[in-house]
């Protein structure tokens, strides 16, 4: 990583493969930090959002009197609806920008927010209030490309990762969510969270700005587009591994909760605040994975990541103590997690053509959050059933084992150079 003074964005002929017609861009003096701090802070707001619904989760199923199968699907619909969201979200960036996609995004997932705050009193309006909630979650398939227009190749791995911070949103919900609703009033953080996403709708619109020169998907249908960019040597080894990676990191912050209050007996606040910790750690990592691969290679520090998370979802899967081994064991599935999200985006930004990155982005971010869908439904599942998470910790450790295989076979050969 390059300590010298910032650079220009790099011109896309800099980039192989970047065809299409150049953006006007922004004023001349626009710095790329305060964009990537504009952004960062988008992308955190809008996955508070998309958040919200988890730490209520326990709420909910005790008023409504749902399963617990029920509770985990509400939980779970945002994450579905937000990860398939970025496929159209992410291929209309590389069309529009982010200036216009950012205020969008977030304005339409005010709707649901207060939806689920004023009207949502069933199971049924709960899932329809998910599934419009899962807008805030297609906000990482604006923020990536836009970041990447605005760094050069040898330090997008490092910005993106800063930008990939932005999922502490889900921290954010975790520490308030429940506070200002028992002190408030249920509505309260959903009412909050709302007059943020209008306030930084105003503040995108008016202070972000694509980068000068980022390269535009030319004219054409979406979905010829989309499968275009699904066809790219690097789109679905990518997309694996971001399921498995990212995918982990969205399951523990949203079924977390539930999990330590039924497998360890924890008060709900007590369990929100360890999953806040859980979230703040993989979040912090997230740069560093993305600053390691761009020193020491993606793929080595993505072979590191999914051997730590075999082993340590193995020693999980035994059912310890939560003090300290538990809790040692989930602090590190934290780390490896949230450093392997850093990896595989810094993979995205080497191999995605400049004008298809919202789309390689759309397509391994929707990965990503339908691999967060699944272990929810799965994990209630077999707990409903037996009574213990066991076997679905088991299974995340023959997944990430198998991650690692993957990652030295059909991943390293996708990210040689054609």
């Amino acid at each position: 990583m390059s300590h010298r003074a910032e650079e220009p964005p790099a011109p896309p002929s800099e980039v192989a493969g970047a065809p299409g017609r150049r953006s006007a861009g922004g004023p001349a003096g626009t710095s790329p930090t305060v964009q990537l701090a504009l952004a960062t802070v988008g992308f955190a707001v809008n996955f508070w959002a998309w958040a919200l619904i988890s730490p209520l989760g326990a709420a909910y199923k005790e008023d409504l009197g749902l399963t617990d199968v029920e509770q985990s699907i509400v939980v779970a619909i945002p994450v579905i609806v937000g990860s398939l969201g970025r496929i159209p979200v992410g291929a209309l960036t590389d069309r529009l920008g982010a200036h216009v996609m950012f205020p969008v995004v977030s304005v339409l997932t005010i709707v649901p927010v207060l939806f689920i705050a004023l009207v949502a009193d069933s199971l049924a309006m709960l899932v329809i209030g998910g599934f419009l909630l899962g807008i805030g979650g297609t906000a990482f398939a604006v923020g990536v490309p836009f970041v990447n227009a605005w760094y050069p190749p040898a330090r997008r791995g490092t910005a993106i990762g800063i930008f990939g911070m932005g999922m502490g949103g889900t921290a954010i919900s975790a520490f308030t969510t429940l506070r200002l609703a028992e002190t408030w009033g249920r509505a309260t953080p959903f009412v909050v969270v709302a007059v943020v996403l209008a306030v930084f709708a105003v503040v995108a619109w008016l202070l972000l700005r694509d980068a000068p020169g980022r390269s535009v998907a030319p004219a054409g249908g979406m979905l010829a587009r989309t499968w275009a960019t699904l066809r790219l040597k690097g789109t679905m080894p990518l997309a694996w591994l971001y399921a498995v990676g990212f995918g982990g990191f969205v399951a523990f912050s949203v079924y977390l909760p539930t999990f330590l209050v039924n497998a360890y007996d924890l008060t709900p606040s007590d369990a929100a605040l360890r999953t806040a910790g859980f979230v703040v750690l993989a979040v912090v990592m997230r740069p560093v994975g993305g600053a390691l691969s761009d020193r020491l290679g993606a793929i080595g520090v993505s072979v590191v990541c999914f051997g730590v998370v075999a082993v340590l979802a193995g020693v999980v899967a035994l059912g310890p103590a939560l003090v300290p081994l538990g809790t040692i064991g989930f602090l590190g599935l934290a780390a490896a997690l949230g450093a392997s999200s850093g990896a595989t985006f810094a993979l995205v930004a080497k191999v995605a053509p400049a004008d298809k990155v919202g789309g390689v982005t759309g397509l391994v971010g929707a990965a990503g959050g339908l691999g967060g869908f699944i272990p929810p439904l799965i994990m209630g599942a077999v707990y409903q059933l037996d009574g213990t998470y066991g076997l679905g910790l088991g299974l995340l450790a023959l997944t990430a084992l198998l991650t690692v295989f993957f990652t030295l076979g059909p991943v390293r050969r996708a990210a040689r150079p054609s």
